[in-house]
């Protein structure tokens, strides 16, 4: 399906050349907003009977943000995306597509068309903050920060334990030094902070990592 790009400024998620922005055409039925304004942005688009979907770069904030909210019946044209990526490494391949509770399935499925055409990989989730990946590993990464600082075992061992015992490729003390202890200071805050859940508290090395070299507020979208 054809799609236009429409920029507001610098992308987190499509900040280098891209077959997604190479691929838009100036007037089409998909609108990818992108840029630190793409809500503002989107919203102020003029109702076009022959859009499909206009589909929101987002940072930490939920979609609701930009459409509103009304008793959990809220749902247009209009959905969200983020591109996922760990701290300071470069973007994944995969899109979390934010949908809402009326959200028609033509949006949806227009939208997905158009990065899986690009070579992305989408999975489609409800409108919370953080999405799939950050609710699932922000408080894997915080406890193993806090066995640290307790003693349970040093970094290398509790690396080597997780990736031997579970299989992983890397292990989440490495990787987090690797990606930016500051950054996931900066993620884990603002989604403490939105939910409330202790889970997401960052721990203290991600603070402290922050404290000495972050130049974000941890309250702020990454």
């Amino acid at each position: 399906m054809r799609h236009a790009i429409l920029s507001t400024g610098p992308s987190t998620a499509f900040a280098a050349d891209h077959p997604l922005l190479t691929g838009a055409t100036a007037d089409a039925p998909v609108v990818i907003v992108l840029g630190p304004n793409a809500g503002a942005a989107a919203m102020a688009l003029p109702p076009s009977s022959e859009r499909v979907a206009v589909v929101i770069e987002l940072g930490n904030e939920c979609l609701g943000a930009h459409t509103g909210e009304s008793r959990a019946t809220e749902g247009s044209v209009v959905v969200g995306f983020a591109r996922f990526r760990l701290g300071d490494l470069p973007p994944t391949d995969l899109i979390e597509l934010v949908r809402q509770p009326a959200t028609p399935a033509t949006a949806i499925e227009a939208a997905r068309s158009v990065f899986e055409s690009a070579g992305l990989q989408v999975a489609v989730c409800g409108d919370f903050t953080g999405r799939i990946v950050d609710r699932l590993v922000r408080p894997y990464y915080n406890a193993a920060l806090r066995r640290l600082d307790e003693g349970l075992a040093s970094a290398d061992d509790l690396d080597t334990t997780l990736r031997l015992g579970l299989g992983y490729p890397e292990g989440p003390i490495s990787l987090l030094e690797r990606s930016g202890l500051a950054a996931h200071c900066q993620t884990t805050r603002a989604l403490f902070e939105q939910t409330g859940d202790p889970a997401f508290a960052p721990a203290r090395r991600a603070v402290v990592a922050w404290q000495r070299g972050g130049t974000t507020s941890p309250g702020e979208s990454t």
